[in-house]
Protein backbone atom coordinates (compact mmCIF):
# COMPACT_ATOMS: atom_id res chain seq x y z
CA UNK A 1 0.00 0.00 0.00
CA UNK A 2 1.25 3.47 -0.79
CA UNK A 3 -0.07 6.98 -0.43
CA UNK A 4 0.72 9.82 -2.79
CA UNK A 5 -0.19 13.49 -2.71
CA UNK A 6 -1.07 15.48 -5.82
CA UNK A 7 -0.56 19.08 -4.79
CA UNK A 8 -1.77 20.27 -8.21
CA UNK A 9 -2.63 18.96 -11.68
CA UNK A 10 1.11 19.07 -12.47
CA UNK A 11 1.59 16.08 -10.13
CA UNK A 12 -0.99 13.84 -11.87
CA UNK A 13 1.43 12.37 -14.50
CA UNK A 14 3.73 11.23 -11.66
CA UNK A 15 0.83 9.62 -9.80
CA UNK A 16 -0.23 7.91 -13.05
CA UNK A 17 3.25 6.42 -13.51
CA UNK A 18 3.22 5.15 -9.92
CA UNK A 19 -0.12 3.43 -10.52
CA UNK A 20 1.32 1.76 -13.63
CA UNK A 21 4.39 0.63 -11.70
CA UNK A 22 2.22 -0.96 -9.01
CA UNK A 23 -0.27 -2.76 -11.28
CA UNK A 24 1.98 -5.78 -11.71
CA UNK A 25 0.03 -8.68 -13.24
CA UNK A 26 -3.37 -7.37 -12.12
CA UNK A 27 -5.89 -6.55 -14.83
CA UNK A 28 -8.47 -4.50 -12.90
CA UNK A 29 -7.88 -1.17 -11.17
CA UNK A 30 -10.87 0.02 -9.13
CA UNK A 31 -11.21 3.74 -8.37
CA UNK A 32 -13.09 4.99 -5.31
CA UNK A 33 -13.70 8.71 -4.82
CA UNK A 34 -16.36 11.36 -4.49
CA UNK A 35 -17.78 13.15 -7.53
CA UNK A 36 -15.35 15.78 -8.80
CA UNK A 37 -12.29 14.40 -7.02
CA UNK A 38 -10.33 13.63 -10.19
CA UNK A 39 -10.97 9.98 -11.10
CA UNK A 40 -11.37 10.70 -14.81
CA UNK A 41 -8.39 13.07 -14.88
CA UNK A 42 -6.18 10.48 -13.20
CA UNK A 43 -7.35 7.61 -15.43
CA UNK A 44 -6.78 9.77 -18.53
CA UNK A 45 -3.22 10.43 -17.31
CA UNK A 46 -2.66 6.68 -16.80
CA UNK A 47 -3.96 5.99 -20.31
CA UNK A 48 -1.56 8.59 -21.74
CA UNK A 49 1.29 6.99 -19.76
CA UNK A 50 0.31 3.70 -21.44
CA UNK A 51 0.90 5.30 -24.84
CA UNK A 52 -2.73 6.09 -25.64
CA UNK A 53 -2.50 9.51 -27.23
CA UNK A 54 -6.04 10.84 -26.99
CA UNK A 55 -8.16 9.26 -24.28
CA UNK A 56 -11.79 10.30 -24.68
CA UNK A 57 -12.47 11.13 -21.04
CA UNK A 58 -15.13 9.46 -18.97
CA UNK A 59 -17.42 7.00 -20.75
CA UNK A 60 -20.36 8.14 -18.60
CA UNK A 61 -22.96 7.52 -21.31
CA UNK A 62 -21.35 4.63 -23.16
CA UNK A 63 -20.30 2.73 -19.97
CA UNK A 64 -16.92 1.72 -21.43
CA UNK A 65 -14.28 3.13 -23.77
CA UNK A 66 -11.85 0.65 -25.29
CA UNK A 67 -8.31 1.54 -26.34
CA UNK A 68 -5.27 -0.19 -27.79
CA UNK A 69 -2.02 0.58 -25.97
CA UNK A 70 1.20 -0.02 -27.91
CA UNK A 71 2.75 -1.33 -24.67
CA UNK A 72 -0.10 -2.99 -22.76
CA UNK A 73 -2.53 -4.20 -25.44
CA UNK A 74 -6.25 -3.74 -24.93
CA UNK A 75 -7.26 -1.29 -22.20
CA UNK A 76 -10.79 -0.44 -21.06
CA UNK A 77 -12.05 2.56 -19.09
CA UNK A 78 -15.37 1.94 -17.33
CA UNK A 79 -17.64 4.51 -15.74
CA UNK A 80 -20.42 2.57 -14.00
CA UNK A 81 -21.92 5.61 -12.25
CA UNK A 82 -25.23 5.29 -14.13
CA UNK A 83 -25.72 1.63 -13.20
CA UNK A 84 -28.08 1.05 -10.31
CA UNK A 85 -27.13 -2.51 -9.42
CA UNK A 86 -24.86 -5.46 -9.98
CA UNK A 87 -27.70 -7.02 -11.99
CA UNK A 88 -27.64 -4.08 -14.43
CA UNK A 89 -23.87 -4.51 -14.76
CA UNK A 90 -24.33 -8.21 -15.50
CA UNK A 91 -27.01 -7.43 -18.10
CA UNK A 92 -24.65 -4.92 -19.74
CA UNK A 93 -21.87 -7.52 -20.02
CA UNK A 94 -19.52 -5.79 -17.57
CA UNK A 95 -18.39 -9.03 -15.93
CA UNK A 96 -17.25 -10.57 -19.24
CA UNK A 97 -15.23 -7.44 -20.04
CA UNK A 98 -13.62 -7.34 -16.58
CA UNK A 99 -12.35 -10.90 -17.10
CA UNK A 100 -11.48 -10.52 -20.80
CA UNK A 101 -7.75 -10.18 -20.20
CA UNK A 102 -7.74 -6.45 -20.99
CA UNK A 103 -6.51 -3.98 -18.38
CA UNK A 104 -9.63 -2.35 -16.92
CA UNK A 105 -9.89 0.94 -15.06
CA UNK A 106 -13.22 1.23 -13.24
CA UNK A 107 -14.73 4.48 -11.96
CA UNK A 108 -17.37 4.14 -9.21
CA UNK A 109 -16.15 0.60 -8.51
CA UNK A 110 -18.22 0.35 -5.32
CA UNK A 111 -21.34 -0.08 -7.50
CA UNK A 112 -20.02 -3.34 -8.97
CA UNK A 113 -17.79 -4.45 -6.08
CA UNK A 114 -19.04 -8.09 -6.08
CA UNK A 115 -17.95 -8.49 -9.73
CA UNK A 116 -14.37 -7.30 -9.19
CA UNK A 117 -11.60 -9.91 -8.98
CA UNK A 118 -10.13 -10.36 -5.49
CA UNK A 119 -6.72 -9.19 -6.70
CA UNK A 120 -8.04 -5.91 -8.16
CA UNK A 121 -5.89 -2.89 -7.33
CA UNK A 122 -7.83 -0.31 -5.35
CA UNK A 123 -7.15 3.41 -5.76
CA UNK A 124 -8.86 5.76 -3.31
CA UNK A 125 -8.82 9.51 -3.88
CA UNK A 126 -9.71 11.99 -1.15
CA UNK A 127 -9.32 15.75 -1.00
CA UNK A 128 -7.77 17.38 2.05
CA UNK A 129 -8.51 20.83 3.46
CA UNK A 130 -5.78 22.37 1.28
CA UNK A 131 -7.47 21.02 -1.87
CA UNK A 132 -4.73 18.46 -2.49
CA UNK A 133 -5.61 14.98 -3.74
CA UNK A 134 -4.53 12.15 -1.47
CA UNK A 135 -4.20 8.95 -3.51
CA UNK A 136 -4.03 5.66 -1.63
CA UNK A 137 -3.07 2.61 -3.68
CA UNK A 138 -3.81 -0.84 -2.25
Amino acid sequence: MSQLIAHSLDDIPFVAKEILEQIGNRKVVAFYAEMGSGKTTLISAVLRAMGIESPEGSPTYSLVNSYESPYYGEVMHFDVYRLNSVEEALDAGVEELLYSGAICFVEWAEIIEPLLPDEAMKVRITINDAGERLIQID
